[in-house]
């Protein structure tokens, strides 16, 4: 199936999506983009946007006149919501389950590097001990050698 998407034809669909994500990489250079500019780098309708935002799948920060302003984390998630919905067909509701399931993955796997590395510590630690004594000096009574004649 061919397509023509911003006066390029793609012959696939990854290969399209592909050359749209790295174009709007480049254009997002700044910080704090206004809810017009995102609306037209996305191709979207504001009110799409302030949807995102009532439901609760995009938070952007606001300036001092209540503006809207989306940094590169919130165009990020934008990227991520907009596949979800356009590519997979998945549902608002849909949306909101993924995302935070894919929040607390990202929590366990830091949770889970720290307590490998006081682990990975301990261990060093004991190994550490145990090269220095070959016997411990916590132990209650200390067994010496018996020789049997």
């Amino acid at each position: 199936m061919r397509r023509v998407i911003r006066g390029r034809i793609c012959s696939a669909r990854r290969e399209c999506k592909k050359s749209t994500m790295a174009s709007r990489a480049k254009k997002r250079a700044k910080a704090g983009y206004m809810i017009s500019a995102v609306a037209e780098l996305y191709k979207l309708h504001p009110q799409t946007l302030r949807l995102y935002e009532r439901v609760g799948l995009l938070k952007p920060s606001r300036s001092q006149g209540n503006t809207r302003l989306y940094t590169d984390s919130d165009l990020e998630r934008l990227d991520v919501i907009l596949t979800l919905a356009r590519d997979m067909g998945v549902n608002l509701a849909g949306i909101e389950i993924i995302l935070n399931m894919r929040e607390k993955m990202i929590e366990m796997e830091r949770q889970m590097g720290e307590f490998a590395q006081v682990v990975q510590q301990e261990l060093s630690r004991v190994a550490a001990s145990y090269a220095r004594e070959k016997m411990p000096r916590t132990a209650i009574v200390r067994a010496t050698p018996r020789i049997v004649r």
